[in-house]
């Protein structure tokens, strides 16, 4: 695909991209595939692919306990636990505000070692990275943005989001659709959002201005960014999603990148 050829214009020392049908194809790649990343909170739609297996296996329930007073597994999922930013503070009653929250993942990662009695990033190698032939992906620290792989590896996973071979397509689709419609919040990087929405584990871009997708992007479409320059979006009406890892960190560069990038993608894959 010429369109991924755009990354070479991007002020970063590394890049590399894919792009993957919804059967599982690969349309383009360029960049080195193999290289390892930081994904920052790219981690997180693994890490809530993790957290769903465990509630299809039965060791969770969405809606049990979990974090803060009033909290469930699906608040920690769906950043409406209340829990602020960084650190395990609550700032507002579940439900009510989406306050995108790192430490709302890592008190999931907590709660699905303690359910399962396996350490969260050993849970995620079984569950998700094994099964997928993810090999080149491990999580040395944090299940909220401490993830570490590859534009081949993430191409496997875009692959398992757009036809689910680890969950029930209804548990997929469920992720991927709106959890506690209408409320309002900051997109870290972006602002606040009215609404801001938000799946489990994964953002909606539904109609977010300003936005990291393109201003073509369907507004199913759903993934989610990192703070190391890195995202992953699928695109439910293309039938396709889009891996883009860099070493540089985000910052306004990526925010005047990333939109056009994604476009051109789009419009390249409706002209094929």
């Amino acid at each position: 695909m010429h369109s991924l050829s755009m990354i070479e214009n991007w002020p970063v020392p590394t890049a590399a991209a894919a792009v993957i049908r919804a059967d599982g194809t690969v349309a383009g790649t360029h960049g080195p595939q193999d290289h390892r990343f930081p994904l920052a909170s790219v981690t997180k739609p693994l890490a809530a692919y993790a957290v769903l297996v465990a509630y299809e296996e039965g060791a969770v329930e969405l809606d049990e306990p979990a974090g803060p007073e009033g909290s469930t597994v699906r608040h920690l999922l769906a950043h409406t636990s209340g829990l602020a930013f960084d650190e395990h503070r609550t700032m507002a009653e579940p439900g009510t505000r989406r306050l995108y929250s790192n430490a709302g993942f890592e008190v999931l990662g907590d709660h699905i070692a303690k359910a399962t009695d396996i350490p969260f990033a050993e849970y995620l190698r079984q569950a998700v990275l094994e099964p997928l032939g993810m090999t080149a992906t491990d999580l040395p620290g944090s299940p909220a943005k401490d993830g570490v792989s590859t534009a081949a590896d993430l191409a496997r996973f875009a692959a398992e989001l757009q036809a689910p071979r680890l969950l029930h397509p209804r548990t997929v689709a469920e992720a991927t659709a709106v959890v506690h419609p209408g409320l309002s919040g900051v997109l870290p990087g972006y602002g606040h959002q009215k609404p801001n929405d938000w799946g489990l584990g994964f953002e909606i871009r539904d109609a977010k201005s300003p936005h990291w997708t393109g201003p073509s992007s369907a507004p199913r479409t759903y993934g989610h960014f990192g703070q190391s320059g890195t995202f992953l979006w699928v695109d439910p009406d293309a039938g396709a999603a889009c891996v883009a890892l860099t070493d540089r960190a985000f910052g306004p560069w990526a925010v005047e990148a990333w939109p056009p990038f994604t476009d051109a993608v789009l419009a390249e894959l409706g002209a094929a």
